[in-house]
């Protein structure tokens, strides 16, 4: 394995199975359980969990925020609002592309950017 590089990420969630819910439906994600208040993704560009937490992250409380990457940026907003997550800054447009930033069901920050023009 190679060293000095991100390998893994936790994420607090205060509904585990609300989270895993809202990931799989809008992003695809599949989950592996290991216990009650604990599940992992794999195979998303980068490894991670979701572990049980009454904390969220937001950039509001100055924490990281994970951005993905979708090549249809409107379609994945409206995904995120019929699955449950709240917009929290809508499509904005920044050099190099366009962006958004939600929250999923436990309250967590995240941003979907695209390199696409906007049709």
């Amino acid at each position: 394995m190679e060293q000095n590089k991100i390998n893994y990420v936790e994420f607090p969630a205060t509904d585990i199975a609300a989270t895993k819910a809202f990931f799989s439906t809008v992003f695809g994600w599949s989950f592996i359980d290991y216990g009650s208040e604990y599940a992992c993704f794999t195979e998303q560009g980068v490894d991670g969990g979701f572990f049980k937490s009454d904390k969220v992250a937001s950039t509001a409380t100055g924490a990281a925020l994970v951005v993905m990457y979708s090549s249809w940026l409107e379609d994945t907003e409206k995904a995120v609002v019929a699955a449950g997550g709240t917009i929290v800054k809508p499509i904005f447009e920044f050099p190099g592309g366009r962006r958004f930033h939600f929250t999923d069901p436990s309250g967590n920050e995240y941003g979907v950017w695209t390199d696409q023009q906007a049709d």
